[in-house]
């Protein structure tokens, strides 16, 4: 796969409970624009994460490339701790798993990432988080490769 351009044109996130606590949950989707195979595709997604304990989440998410050949589409399992500070800031760390499907002729991969960043807490239901995310790929055709791309994110609470 080429160099992956992704820009973020609506990214949401809505809690059920409180911020970074154990047993809320976070519903998120994106759209986006991106290219890959000398091709453009609209890029949509859907996520979910559970807090397994105070500030570590762990999550599932899908995502279709639509649009143009080949199809591709993406599951993902990322695990994120944001660091319990008394700031309005957390930082946070994580790592992604990822794998692709893609028609034939093209070959299925995993994507293995990391990412880092820093939430920051809005109001007494809210927050905005922003990163980075560095991600290493074997896509089958032309060895292993990276990208990385920034994050952003908003989140309520309610």
């Amino acid at each position: 796969m080429k160099k992956i351009i992704a820009i973020l044109l609506l990214a949401s996130t809505i809690y059920a409970g409180g911020i970074f606590s154990v047993g809320d949950k976070n519903f998120g989707f994106s759209v986006g624009s991106s290219s890959g195979y000398g091709n453009t595709y609209t890029v949509v997604g859907i996520n979910a994460n559970y807090f397994v304990t105070d500030n570590l989440s762990v999550g599932a998410g899908y995502t279709g490339w639509f649009g143009d050949d080949p199809k591709i589409n993406e599951i993902s399992i990322p695990v994120t701790y944001y660091m319990p500070t008394e700031s309005t800031y957390k930082p946070y760390a994580g790592v992604i798993y990822r794998h692709t499907f893609i028609d034939e002729p093209y070959e299925d991969h995993d994507v293995y990432g990391a990412r880092v960043g820093v939430a920051i807490v809005t109001g007494s239901n809210s927050f905005m988080s922003i990163g980075w995310v560095q991600e290493y790929y074997d896509n089958g055709q032309d060895g292993s490769d990276s990208r990385g791309y920034p994050e952003i994110s908003a989140g309520f609470t309610f």
